[in-house]
């Protein structure tokens, strides 16, 4: 059984998010999804795609790719029991649940739920 059910979204650091926000919206021609600046977070719309490109200005930001879950509690605990380590329990955020974790390269990755809306 596939537990990762789609991408949620791309994290991309920047340290200004103003540049980055002509950048990405101005010079690529990417529709704003959502823009978050007092947390530090600008998402960009690709296509008609629900993943979206999101800009992190906050310190410890790293690139990191997030994953949609059915549920994000019954996956970090069977994902435990294969030997991933998270980086912390999970966490609210604004649509659901969340949690992030390391490959063994350290690339960061993430699931997510939608518990908090109808998405799923």
């Amino acid at each position: 059984m596939n537990l990762l059910l789609d991408y949620d979204n791309f994290f991309i650091p920047v340290d200004d998010l103003d540049k980055a926000k002509i950048f990405y919206r101005d010079q690529l021609g990417l529709e704003t999804k959502f823009d978050f600046p007092a947390k530090g977070m600008t998402a960009f719309k690709v296509g008609d795609n629900e993943p979206a490109i999101i800009l992190s200005s906050a310190q410890q930001a790293k690139p990191s790719i997030w994953f949609t879950v059915a549920d994000v509690k019954a996956t970090y605990e069977s994902l435990k029991q294969k030997g991933i380590v998270f980086l912390s329990e999970p966490f609210d955020i604004m649509t659901g649940l969340a949690v992030e974790f390391n490959d063994p390269f350290g690339n960061k990755l993430g699931i997510t739920d939608y518990s908090k809306s109808n998405k799923i």
